[in-house]
This record gives C-alpha cells, sequence and structure tokens, in this order.
C-alpha cells in the first residue's frame, strides 16, 4: 500500500490506534456495554476484522505492538504483530473504560430504568460517569499518564496500540479540544485505525477510523 506514511524522524512516534474487533456484545443489536469487568473473546467476525486490518497494517514497518490487557484487545493485536514477528506488550493503563453497574447492559435499558442517572452522564460525563464506574476524567488520566510513558520510548519509531471504544475516543476528542459530551460522536469501528503523531512532546491526531479495509458499514 503506497499512500502509508514513511518511517518518522527520530524525535517522532507514529502510532496506529486500532479499536479492537467486535464481540459478541458488540454485535448484539442493540450493543451491550462491555466495559473492563467484561473480558470476551473476539467473535468469528472479530477475528476476520482483526486479520483484515493487520493485512492493511502488514506494509507498514511496526517496531512494536501493545495493547489493553483485555482479552478482545489481546487477541486483535496478536493477529497484527503475527505479520511483524513482534510479541504483544501490555499495557494496563488502557484498559476499556469501567462501566460499572452498567456492564452487560443496553443504553436503551439503562435510559429507561435510570433516567437521571443517563442525562447526567450524557451530559456531564467529565463528573458523572458510569454507575459505579469511572468518569471521563478519571479516563483520560490513566490513559495520557500511560502515553506519556509509552511514547518517548518509541521515539523514532512506528507503533500499533490497540484499546477500546471509550478509550480511543475519549482521547481522540481531548486531542482534538472536544468536550467529553461532544466525544462520543467519533467513530469508531472495530477494527477501524487512527493515525496519531507523537512530536515535540506532543500528540496529534492526523486521521481518524480508516476503514475501508473493512468493507460497507453495515446497517446498524
Amino acid at each position: 500500500m503506497t499512500a502509508l506514511p514513511p518511517s518518522p524522524a527520530p524525535d517522532t512516534c507514529l502510532v496506529y490506534l486500532v479499536r479492537h474487533g467486535a464481540t459478541a456484545n458488540n454485535l448484539e443489536r442493540p450493543p451491550r456495554l462491555q466495559g473492563c469487568r467484561s473480558d470476551l473473546p473476539l467473535s468469528d467476525e472479530g477475528r476476520q476484522q482483526a486479520e483484515a486490518a493487520a493485512a492493511l497494517l502488514a506494509d507498514v514497518s511496526l517496531d512494536a505492538v501493545y495493547a489493553s490487557p483485555l482479552k478482545r484487545a489481546r487477541q486483535t493485536a496478536e493477529v497484527i504483530s503475527a505479520r511483524h514477528g513482534k510479541a504483544v506488550k501490555i499495557v494496563e493503563g488502557l484498559a476499556e473504560c469501567d462501566v460499572g453497574l452498567w456492564e452487560g447492559r443496553t443504553w436503551v435499558d439503562i435510559q429507561r430504568d435510570e433516567p437521571r442517572a443517563y442525562r447526567l452522564f450524557m451530559t456531564e460525563p467529565e463528573t458523572h460517569g458510569y454507575a459505579g464506574g469511572e468518569n471521563m476524567t478519571q479516563l483520560l488520566v490513566r490513559v495520557h499518564a500511560a502515553l506519556d510513558e509509552l511514547l518517548p520510548r518509541n521515539a523514532g519509531q512506528s507503533i500499533c496500540i490497540v484499546a477500546h471504544n471509550v478509550v480511543n475516543r475519549a482521547l481522540i476528542g481531548n486531542l482534538l479540544g472536544l468536550p467529553s459530551a461532544k466525544s462520543r460522536s467519533i467513530p469508531q469501528d472495530n477494527c477501524g485505525i487512527n493515525l496519531l503523531r507523537w512530536r515535540d512532546e506532543r500528540l496529534k491526531v492526523l486521521s481518524i477510523n480508516s476503514r475501508f479495509h473493512l468493507g460497507p458499514p453495515q446497517a446498524v
């Protein structure tokens, strides 16, 4: 693939930030919330998505592949890393957001049963997080802490990070200066690929949710 960026300069790290492949929860309609307390494996479709992402990234000279500790991210990262002969390195701080008591539920159920908590989360997620779980401020603190340690170690390299829907959206929204309530509008398809650039101790978003390797979008 000729359009992929060249190797980065010595003071730069290129980050291919990938959402994991689909699990059974992701494929339900409506989907079920899946935070750090669910550790489902990839579905058959999710593994196919991981293979498609791996095929796209096969032409990139990846120096390292990192993943959240959760099974769905690790399995996706293992498919990608196999093309590069790299062992997957686990980063605990990139685990999916703790969705607390809403784990395994749908937004339809939550809005019906807990309208006030739902409304506060939708309008003020920085302070009103998932019931019994994290808010967006807490999530961003740990994600940035993980990246602040990881990225300087990979200066001059290209790396892949496999993380999660909420992690990726919150990070990208934060880098773009969006309020957390607006960040949920950022699309993150299963195995969609974002490209970030770290340079001069600053992380910048270059592209969001590239998904042409996944085929036509499915109707929701």
